[in-house]
């Protein structure tokens, strides 16, 4: 179970709200779905206590042969021991990043050698041999990228160079914090002694080097309105969403009768079983009625239900599923361009079973109610919006949950430092340039205070929802407010609507990560690799002590 293989390199503002499962799949398509070291480069510092890494570091070597012998040839550069420990110890910190709660479940003790411990057992493969192959997975497309933006003359921006100087500084600050004497005695203790600060940081500006040149080979894809059309065509209903509820009624509710063996096994007969499931479309098309004209009703209906009668039970809230993720027995009728608000309807739940001379059973387990809420194409445009933040101050934070809570004062003293610079704003030029001037002097919000405050082609489900409804209201160019968030208070300011629709926006996004995608796979694919000599790699490693 490599890491490629767990994770491979996926009214109209009432209606525009997305379910999450919807926001997420946007998310994703703006952000790189490479897993470059980058990201485990940080997580390795973040998880030097969970890691239990000191057993590297109990090696008496001076590093030079680790330092001076190949273990992987990718392209034409050879990788050293020490370089490719980089990349193992990353790929066992960012699983346990994502894993760690339940990497037992997937077999991983922490307690034990990850050679000892088998992945597949139809392959033999272990869990040291598992974290390898993914370290040589992530050095092969580093280097593929890295070379790729060489070739095409990419460099990095001074910002993202001084990103990976930040990674590689750092090490001093962590040496300091556990307890080690400087940023390179860390590293030996993190990753063997053949580190070094100057190829750690060379590692770092390889990662940075390499998820820029996606970033940029990405941003720059460009599509005519027939290429979207034709990609829409494919599958419309992916890019538009439906709001509905329903509630399962089980036809094994109403079983009554059967026969308990010694055993304490029940089974039933045909004609019980029948009789079960004819008192479920009962019950299931009792909920149809006219009275049932909201949630509300159609929850109070369910809970009134005699096999509810112990329980508290409400119907399943569905938020603006894309057309696509809706179950499948729910489907036709719930993305039929003839639903309207309120609409209702019981549809079967049936199972096909096949015996050996291909005869077909049709059995009927229960009945889906739906209530139909809504629906959107999501034609209408983004918003472009300004804002100004201005950051609770105080709070007490809870230490377990590490959330913080403001003072009713607290906020109070916010808000009033907001209303002064809205009104210092209004009796000056009171132009959009002013204020953006102001939202560089005075905005909090690290994401937008070197920009003026702007933020564009905001879509559902990117912003807190205050701030986001407050942007989908019903504005015109210069409107401007006040909003509270879990921030603090924003000053907002509407800029107005994007050229690009939010379903021209949600297209474009399959195309650019469907298309960089294929690029990607290309690139790394061309690429050779060669194992050397993987000597001074600890396939023994303990993750912790028991």
């Amino acid at each position: 179970m490599s890491a490629s293989s767990k994770k491979k390199l996926r009214h109209a503002a009432d209606a525009a709200k997305l379910t999450e499962r919807q926001i997420q799949e946007q998310k994703e398509a703006k952000k790189l779905n490479l897993y470059t070291t980058l990201f485990v480069v940080v997580l390795a510092v973040l998880l030097v206590v969970a890691l239990t890494v000191g057993t590297i570091s109990t090696v008496k070597s001076s590093g030079i042969r680790e330092r001076n012998t190949t273990a992987l040839t990718v392209g034409n550069h050879e990788i050293s021991n020490a370089e490719l420990n980089y990349f193992y110890i990353d790929a066992i910190n960012n699983f346990l990043n994502q894993y760690g709660d339940i990497a037992s479940l997937m077999g991983l003790d922490a307690g034990k050698p990850l050679n000892e411990q088998v992945v597949s057992e139809e392959s033999g493969t272990t869990w040291a041999d598992d974290f390898l192959n993914s370290a040589k997975e992530s050095a092969k497309s580093i280097y593929a990228l890295v070379d790729a933006a060489e070739a095409e003359g990419f460099t990095l921006s001074e910002e993202d160079k001084a990103q990976a100087d930040v990674i590689a500084d750092g090490m001093d600050l962590y040496a300091a914090m556990y307890g080690y004497g400087d940023g390179e005695a860390y590293l030996k203790a993190m990753y063997g002694n053949g580190a070094t600060m100057k190829s750690f940081r060379e590692y770092c500006y390889n990662s940075v080097l390499a998820n820029a040149y996606y970033a940029h080979h990405s941003e720059g894809l460009t599509y005519e309105d027939s290429d979207l059309r034709a990609k829409e065509a494919e599958n419309p209903l992916a890019y538009s969403s439906y709001s509905f509820n329903y509630y399962y009624v089980s036809a094994s509710k109403f079983l009554e009768g059967g026969t308990t063996d010694d055993e304490g096994n029940t089974t039933y007969s045909d004609a019980e079983k029948a009789a079960s499931v004819a008192a479920a479309e009962e019950a299931a098309k009792g909920l149809i009625v006219d009275s049932v004209n909201s949630v509300e009703a159609f929850d109070k209906l369910i809970s009134a239900m005699d096999i509810n009668a112990e329980t508290e039970v409400k119907s399943t809230a569905c938020d603006n599923y894309s057309g696509t993720s809706i179950l499948a027995t729910l489907s036709d009728w719930v993305t039929d361009d003839a639903r309207t608000e309120g609409d209702k309807t019981c549809i079967a739940s049936t199972s096909t079973t096949t015996d050996e001379d291909g005869n077909e059973t049709v059995t009927t387990n229960g009945y889906y109610v739906v209530f139909f809420r809504s629906s959107t194409d999501n034609t209408f445009p983004m918003i472009n919006a300004r804002h100004i933040l201005v950051s609770f101050e105080g709070g007490t934070t809870d230490s377990t949950t590490g959330v913080t809570t403001y003072t009713e004062e607290e906020k109070a003293a916010a808000w009033t430092a907001a209303e002064e610079i809205l009104e210092s704003w209004k009796s000056g030029e009171a132009t959009e340039e002013s204020f953006a001037a102001l939202a560089n002097e005075k905005s909090t919000d690290t994401g937008s205070n070197t920009n003026g405050g702007l933020y564009e082609d905001i879509y559902p489900g990117q912003m807190v929802e205050p701030f986001e409804d407050w942007c989908y209201g019903d504005r015109k160019a210069g409107d401007t407010g006040l909003v509270e968030t879990e921030y603090g208070v924003h000053i907002m300011y509407y800029v107005g609507e994007s050229e690009q629709t939010y379903r021209d926006f949600m297209i474009t996004n399959t195309l650019v990560s469907a298309d960089t995608q294929a690029w990607y796979d290309a690139l790394v694919e061309a690429v050779s690799t060669t194992d050397g000599n993987i000597k001074y790699i600890d396939k023994t490693l303990v993750l912790s002590a028991k």
